[in-house]
């Protein structure tokens, strides 16, 4: 089954952080995507962009576009993982691992209920 690993963080802390810093998170963080891919585990992942240049569609009929992604939550989601796991346990440990390199990270795990895999991005290996 496919379980969605989605990543939240206090967006300020994240800006703060030195390039180094930074480096050396996304080091830690690609041998967890460098081994999940290897075990054939890991689907799509993606860092997403800054929240002050998202926007929210809401409302009936075609809805209303409104700045920002309004978390109830001081966290805001910053990325997302999808993983063939055979079991919810195995996609919290891979979320413990991700934590691990990453200690100040809120992961929420979720099974995925549809999973449609499109077309490669341009630029993407496949």
């Amino acid at each position: 089954m496919f379980y969605a690993i989605l990543a939240y963080h206090v967006e300020q802390t994240v800006q703060s952080w030195t390039p180094e810093e930074d480096a050396a998170l996304m080091d830690n963080l690609l041998e967890i995507n460098d081994r999940l891919t290897r075990e054939g585990k890991l689907g799509p992942a993606a860092s997403l962009g800054a929240t002050a240049d998202a926007v929210t569609l809401r409302g009936p009929g075609d809805g209303v576009v409104i700045d920002g992604p309004f978390a109830e939550t001081k966290e805001q989601l910053l990325g997302l993982y999808v993983l063939d796991c055979t079991s919810q346990d195995e996609a919290i440990a891979t979320a413990r691992d991700l934590k691990r390199v990453n200690p100040t990270a809120v992961y929420e795990i979720r099974p995925v209920m549809l999973y449609l895999p499109g077309a490669p991005l341009p630029g993407s290996a496949g």
